[in-house]
């Protein structure tokens, strides 16, 4: 078994074939079945709110986070009319907290004054709301309503590139990188199971390659 992790610069990606990502990622769908969205939420409008936080958090302290929030500002309504300094209060463990609480606040107000409150479930109208990209978009629609698609965040960047699937950097580009090599129904699917996989064995500073699924596969790692 292959166990040194060698983490590789832009130049020095190695792509493998179609075929044998798609092997990983099978294996690594196999490892982990239950893989899903680890946010909690009670509607499409919170699981938004949660992910637009979750950038540059944890999962584990978005969901202690959006618990406070939400017991006190559960609708779009509800936060449109919030408070800002309470909002930056409630939310001040996610971090950037003043950017985040003028987002979320802006995102609500938006959705109540364009679609009467209710989340929109196109992508266009999605990304068009406050603080809200293309990751964010995508993880609303894949999890909520099972609209395949990528949801790059820095997890998919990375392993991505370590397991040779695209040598691009920019999240856009990794997307449609990726879109090109695995089956659009799966794409939703194979981007939590990624997410996972980085969580877990796959770590940014020192990978745990002795314990992973993919070891002997992955050009990333070395004897």
């Amino acid at each position: 078994m292959r166990a040194k992790a060698k983490v590789k610069g832009p130049e020095k990606v190695t792509l493998v074939p179609k075929a044998k990502a798609q092997r990983m990622m099978d294996i690594l769908c196999h490892t982990y079945p239950e893989a899903e969205c680890e946010l909690n939420y009670e509607s499409d409008f919170q699981l938004l709110i949660a992910v637009v936080l979750s950038a540059q958090s944890t999962d584990v302290t978005i969901n202690k986070v959006c618990a406070e929030l939400f017991k006190y500002y559960p609708t779009a309504k509800d936060l449109a009319e919030a408070d800002i300094e309470h909002i930056k209060k409630l939310i001040k463990a996610s971090g950037f907290f003043n950017a985040k609480a003028k987002n979320i606040q802006a995102c609500a107000q938006a959705i109540v004054s364009k679609y009467n409150g209710v989340v929109p479930t196109e992508h266009e109208l999605l990304t068009e709301l406050p603080g809200v990209g293309r990751k964010t978009a995508n993880v609303v629609l894949g999890v909520a309503h099972g609209v395949s698609g990528w949801s790059v965040d820095t997890h998919v960047q990375r392993l991505s590139r370590r397991l040779g699937f695209t040598k691009e950097t920019d999240p856009y580009k990794i997307e449609l990188a990726l879109q090109k090599v695995f089956p659009k129904q799966d794409w939703s699917k194979l981007s939590i199971t990624i997410i996972w996989h980085g969580r877990r064995v796959c770590f940014a500073r020192k990978p745990n390659c002795a314990a992973c699924p993919v070891n002997e596969l992955c050009p990333s790692a070395e004897a």
